[in-house]
């Protein structure tokens, strides 16, 4: 490295200064690179094939490439999908195919926002990616089952991230307060606890929206006696986000106002808890697993409709992220709370379930049991079995509950909604007595 390049690299943001250089030094996604995963197998042995990283920024996803890049013996080539077309594509072709015969070494492609190639710039790299030219990685915000071409999508292996939980934060945070080579380790900084957690936990999992605002704090706060100090204040300055204490017993507090909220169906009071816990920076993929849960814990069968909005929110945050995704999540919200409410279904589970813990279980009666394997006849499985299509109805009664519990009764229908419907069907059916 020259005096320029050390001078431009002085002069970087602090969170390209503080890029992990090592699979040791990588923080998060521990689902793909903690100790004994297939990627960091694949990483530490060389033997990496194409791959696509997608997930949200800041999460590591470049950050992952260059580690690939100092640690395997391969040459590293980097692009953009913004200013690179073809022409650089083919470029770098060519030189790794000279390599590979001339040397035997391979070379890796990275491409930033691959999934704003079209397709005949991803057409460009497919014989390359065949004949094992190029070991190609692709990343992306997108998710690549949507944004990009299959033809390169099923040639690659796909490994998704996350954002970073608010402890990996804290940690990327201390590692660069720390570090005097790379870091700000040189300065005298104290930080407040409550501006600490501010800042780690507004980065909404994001690493270097967390680092470019300490840099920010350090390099325009005054020194006082040489001490830096960081206070709730200059943080939320740095963050451009109000300071709001979310500690966890105030996270779970708020957490349980928002449940309490969709379940007496409040869409104002829940909307308010929705929009403060992602200002605090909780992770909304919290939300939506609530959302999930409710949709069946508090809806059910009373409003069917309540659970596909559910999984239409998570699955929308998948796909555009935040802060778009506040809008179908906050869809989902409304429609659950404005929603005929029934705990059938959970009442239904938690009994089934205590009675398959504390019941012995008995035999598979004779009617019910598997008739898919030669022989199954001379056994007298199905024997006395009524296929209900063949009944008027398509229904026909018959023993189907484990002997052990014959005669329980675990679900019972609501009154309100599409149940309503349900309990009338089951009170002609006889498994519910009409009320005087």
């Amino acid at each position: 490295m020259d005096l320029f390049e050390k001078n431009a690299a002085r002069r970087a943001p602090l969170a390209d200064r503080m890029r992990p250089r090592n699979l040791d030094e990588f923080i998060g996604q521990e689902h793909i690179v903690g100790r004994g995963r297939l990627l960091r197998r694949a990483i530490e042995t060389d033997s990496l094939t194409s791959s696509i990283f997608f997930g949200p920024p800041g999460c590591g996803k470049t950050t992952l490439a260059y580690v690939i890049a100092h640690q395997t013996g391969a040459r590293f080539e980097k692009l953009n999908a913004v200013s690179s077309g073809v022409k650089e594509v083919r470029a770098v072709i060519d030189e790794a195919e000279k390599n590979l015969a001339m040397y035997g070494v391979s070379t890796y492609l990275l491409l930033d926002e691959c999934h704003r190639w079209n397709k005949t710039q991803s057409d460009s790299i497919l014989p390359a990616l065949e004949k094992g030219i190029l070991r190609f990685i692709g990343s992306t915000t997108e998710n690549p089952m949507v944004s990009m071409t299959a033809a390169v999508v099923s040639r690659c292996r796909l490994f998704q991230f996350y954002p970073l939980a608010v402890g990996d934060v804290k940690k990327a945070m201390r590692a660069a307060l720390e570090d005097k080579e790379r870091g700000l380790g040189s300065y005298r900084v104290d930080f407040d606890e409550d501006a600490f957690e501010h800042i780690a936990r507004t980065s909404n999992g994001d690493a270097r929206c967390a680092l470019n605002a300490v840099e920010l704090a350090v390099l325009t706060t005054p020194p006082e006696d040489g001490v830096i100090h960081i206070d709730a204040a200059v943080a939320g300055e740095s963050v451009q986000k109000k300071v709001i204490n979310v500690d966890d017993q105030q996270f779970y507090d708020m957490l349980s106002a928002f449940c309490k909220s969709l379940r007496g169906g409040d869409s104002d009071a829940a909307v308010a808890w929705f929009a403060r816990l992602v200002y605090a920076g909780v992770d909304p993929r919290v939300i939506c697993r609530r959302l999930i849960a409710h949709a069946s814990e508090d809806i059910g069968l009373a409003n069917p409709q309540a659970m596909l909005q559910a999984v239409a929110a998570a699955e929308a945050l998948e796909l555009i992220g935040m802060p778009e995704a506040r809008l179908p999540i906050t869809q989902a919200i409304i429609f659950l709370c404005e929603s005929p409410k029934s705990n059938s279904v959970v009442k239904a589970v938690v009994s089934a379930f205590a009675d398959a813990e504390s019941i012995p279980d008995q035999p598979v009666p004779v009617h019910l049991r598997d008739t898919s394997f030669a022989g199954a006849d001379k056994l007298g499985h199905g024997k006395g079995y009524k296929y209900p299509h063949d009944y008027p109805g398509h229904v026909v009664a018959q023993e189907y509950m484990p002997p052990s519990v014959k005669g329980r009764v675990y679900y019972e229908p609501g009154e309100l909604g599409s149940e309503a419907k349900i309990r009338q069907n089951h009170i002609a059916a006889g498994k519910i007595r009409q009320e005087e």
